[in-house]
């Protein structure tokens, strides 16, 4: 379904609950990173894309401070006031709706309600950050209906919507799917340093396209994975603080000193761990580089040495995310594939030659299935821009 399609029937169910017509439409993207996994919480550099998929809120201001929100999806309503809530036990969807609320209050904004009604075509639980979608169209919806969209500036909704997640709904998440949501620009990539939360645009060459190949796998271990994984990170750290004073996190190793102070790490995890998060935050940087010379093949390069790192040293892949980016890179016109996300389920990403995106998606619905028993899908996208509201 188009863009204007989905916008026309969110203003037709609108027309139906409410009786009346929607005066805005919030939009906000999900994500995919092309590079840059598990370097967020080591204050290291990622690169993601917003994608050409969102979260719609079709809304039209109140006089008062209610919120009354339709999600077309979930087919429920939540209805509570600005002026007193608390998390909802049944509708968990609406907790993301309310966390967003009292994020912004907690700046000390002062909120007007909204009627409206939600959908969205981020794939859920995919890994292609439909939560922070969500969190970002109903923060610029409450901006809106408020009058204070020109009060908080990008950077600053990205850490309201993130501190949404971390604080209300209890998902202690990174700030790069927000920003990304955000701040997201049509052909461009999103160079963000988790540390000081600088950023700037990267230019996607215009003769390439992305695929999304979605495993459909269970991602039930990466929860505790992550934790793993980041408890691992921060030991390695803590040891090398004692001959590196200066560093604060594994942002600030280089390779050369990791390798000079191998033997000072308890285990070779600790030591695969560290290796990851250095070398990923160098293939980031070099990514960047290759992408501003239009060198795709060294793009895609990178791409498959994080993936082999991923696998190998952070040990967050699956069978299932092996077999899709093996069968993506088995096709002509296909610089490079990854894994993109936590790991263990969700999806791998292929940067292609354009046209060769449905014998990727062929080889992807050819192969996939026979190994695992799984159907997957496969989306094509481009880089896509951040969240906007658009009158109606």
């Amino acid at each position: 379904m188009s863009a204007d399609n989905r916008t026309n029937t969110l203003i037709e169910e609108f027309q139906k609950r409410f009786h009346s017509t929607p005066s805005q439409v919030a939009i906000a993207p999900g994500r995919v990173n092309l590079i840059g996994e598990h370097t967020d919480y080591n204050d290291g550099f990622v690169l993601p894309i917003a994608l050409q998929r969102d979260v719609r809120i079709v809304m039209a201001p109140r006089e008062d401070r209610t919120i009354r929100l339709f999600s077309l999806e979930y087919d429920s309503t939540i209805e509570f006031s600005l002026d007193q809530f608390k998390p909802s036990e049944n509708l968990h969807w609406g907790n993301y709706i309310k966390g967003v609320a009292w994020s912004l209050q907690e700046e000390g904004l002062i909120l007007q309600g909204f009627d409206g009604v939600i959908s969205g075509n981020v794939p859920r639980g995919s890994g292609l950050s439909s939560s922070a979608a969500l969190e970002v169209a109903c923060g610029q919806a409450l901006l809106s209906a408020s009058g204070l969209s020109h009060s908080i500036n990008g950077p600053r909704l990205a850490q309201i919507a993130q501190r949404a997640e971390n604080k209300y709904v209890g998902v202690n998440c990174g700030i790069m799917d927000q920003f990304i949501s955000v701040l997201g620009a049509v052909d461009q990539a999103l160079l963000i340093d988790c540390r000081s939360l600088d950023y700037r645009l990267v230019s996607m060459p215009t003769d390439v396209s992305i695929v999304i190949g979605n495993t459909k796998a269970s991602r039930s271990l990466a929860d505790s994975a992550y934790n793993e994984r980041r408890s691992q990170c921060e030991e390695g750290v803590a040891i090398l603080q004692t001959v590196l004073p200066h560093i604060q996190a594994l942002r600030d190793v280089s390779a050369a000193e990791l390798e000079e102070h191998q033997s000072l790490l308890p285990s070779p995890v600790i030591y695969q761990r560290c290796h990851h998060v250095v070398t990923e935050n160098e293939r980031v940087l070099y990514a960047v580089d290759a992408l501003e010379e239009g060198d795709l093949n060294q793009v895609g390069q990178l791409m498959n040495q994080s993936h082999a790192s991923l696998r190998d040293d952070y040990q967050v892949s699956s069978n299932a995310l092996d077999i899709m980016v093996e069968l993506m890179s088995s096709i002509p016109g296909c610089y490079g594939a990854r894994l993109t996300g936590a790991g263990f389920g969700g999806c791998a990403i292929a940067l292609v030659k354009p046209g060769t995106e449905q014998a990727v998606a062929d080889a992807i619905y050819d192969g996939y299935p026979k190994v695992t028993q799984i159907w997957p899908e496969v989306y094509t996208t481009q880089a896509s821009s951040g969240s906007r509201v658009e009158e109606l």
